[in-house]
């Protein structure tokens, strides 16, 4: 059962990721007032989208290395990969998350306007690939504790010590 999440959700976040770059490659407003808005004007942007090919790389990876088993057996590669990957999909979720709130909110302390009001479509669908990139990192964060447990599972717990050890070992 747990193999099949694990399956379900390295395949669910391939299209996940891949909608996230889509959205955001093709995202671009012209305003005659202000000129063209385009994700690579956005640095933030260009690092979800970095961000997001990897995620969508490695789990692709991952579930070919599962159907053939030839990575199967290392716990401890699955596990150090997605707390990896989800940390950088964190990372990417939280610039984006802080270019829209800006683009929304503005911050009148250094002068910035809210420019969703001039770029409304551009932020509608720059929205949009963070909800689908917040989706993929759900998925990634649930991998992770799976992994975490197959990995931890595969060792005995600490042994407690009987009342009769420990008394042995006061009187030494």
């Amino acid at each position: 059962m747990l193999k099949f999440i694990d399956c379900f959700l390295r395949i669910s976040v391939i299209p996940l990721s891949v909608a996230t770059i889509w959205l955001t490659v093709t995202n671009q407003q012209d305003n005659t007032t202000y000129g063209k808005l385009k994700f690579s004007n956005l640095l933030g942007l260009k690092y979800m989208v970095c961000i997001s090919a990897i995620c969508a790389g490695y789990a692709f990876v991952a579930v070919v290395s599962s159907c053939i088993k030839f990575l199967v057996t290392k716990a401890w590669l699955f596990f150090l990969s997605d707390q990896i990957v989800a940390y950088l999909m964190v990372t990417s979720g939280a610039a984006v998350m802080e270019i829209i709130y800006l683009a929304y909110n503005g911050d009148q302390k250094v002068s910035w306007s809210e420019s969703c009001i001039s770029y409304g479509k551009f932020c509608y669908r720059m929205k949009l690939a963070l909800i689908f990139h917040a989706l993929a990192l759900v998925c990634f964060i649930v991998l992770a504790v799976i992994s975490a447990y197959r990995c931890f599972c595969l060792f005995d717990p600490p042994s407690v010590p009987s009342n009769k050890e420990l008394e042995e070992g006061r009187r030494t």
